[in-house]
């Protein structure tokens, strides 16, 4: 966090007074403290990464702890602050994420045309960093180990008066046809090679995959109707397939939502294309291999 705020000041001096035609002494000092802030946010990126992994996996052993709990879900249902905190954690990903492509593309012209830009990027992500300190601190002090809290089966149920029954327990057929339906899209956009609706198309597909995923094809991974948890797949009962379906899916949404945000260089661009297209169905493939797999080996769905 100290490291981020001589980052956060020294992008608040560069907003405010940066001047690409300027010659001044100060300009030459700002220019030289944004290659200092920008090595500093790139180091809170690359460190946020295995700290999120090492988060989740820490959630999933506090359980242990916590009565009533199996999983790292009953440890986020324990208090009010975990689900907003792993929301924040996953937005803060994707800000980070976005704000190192946008600096590497920046860094590729002499007169660094979104200097000013990444820096305004970097002064909300700040903010957002600070929220989620501030948040993980509460969570943490908020976890009552003496109290008893619920598990993924019960937080996952389709029977509960919840938003969240609510969409388990809509059709597995309409579900299926929005989650294909919206991957044909993204090939469509891909051979059309429109990043804007490619970019919008992949926060559709994101959505549908975590959906999805939760209430069908997490059920044929654990080979059990009723069980919708999508972190117990981070557990080694299942392989830890969930770190892999998660980090595919966040790397293929991710090039193909940056798509619609910067403007690459054409060579540049169906690079990224490619790759986004490559991951989500990458993902796409495995996440429909568990169901025919299951119904080659048994010879029916499960209900």
């Amino acid at each position: 966090m100290i490291f981020a705020t001589i980052a956060f000041v020294n992008a608040v001096k560069i907003v405010r007074s940066y001047d690409t035609n300027a010659t001044t002494s100060y300009q030459y000092e700002l220019e030289k403290k944004s290659y200092l802030s920008a090595t500093i946010i790139k180091f809170i990126f690359y460190v946020k990464v295995p700290l999120f992994i090492f988060f989740v996996y820490t959630l999933n052993n506090i359980a242990t702890l916590l009565p009533g709990a199996m999983c790292a879900a009953g440890v986020v249902s324990a208090t009010t602050y975990g689900t907003p905190l792993l929301l924040l954690k996953i937005l803060n990903l994707y800000v980070f994420a976005f704000w190192i492509v946008l600096n590497d593309e920046d860094m590729k012209y002499e007169n660094q045309p979104y200097l000013k830009k990444k820096f305004w990027l970097f002064c909300v992500a700040y903010f957002l960093l600070l929220a989620e300190i501030v948040i993980e601190s509460m969570m943490y002090g908020a976890l009552d180990v003496n109290s008893v809290v619920d598990c993924c089966g019960a937080i996952f149920s389709t029977t509960s008066a919840t938003y969240m029954a609510e969409v388990l327990g809509a059709s597995h057929s309409l579900l299926l046809s929005f989650f294909y339906g919206t991957f044909v899209l993204l090939v469509l956009f891909y051979l059309l090679k429109n990043r804007y609706f490619y970019a919008i198309t992949n926060v559709f597909y994101l959505i549908m995959a975590i959906i999805t995923l939760i209430a069908f094809f997490g059920t044929y991974i654990y080979e059990l109707p009723t069980h919708h948890c999508p972190f117990c797949l981070l557990q080694r009962d299942y392989n830890y397939i969930g770190y892999f379906l998660y980090i595919i899916l966040f790397v293929g949404t991710f090039f193909g939502i940056a798509l619609g945000l910067i403007e690459f260089k054409k060579e540049e661009q169906l690079k990224r294309f490619r790759l986004s297209l490559f991951y989500n169905t990458l993902y796409m493939l495995i996440v429909t291999y568990y169901p025919l797999s299951y119904y080659l080996k048994n010879g029916v769905w499960l209900k």
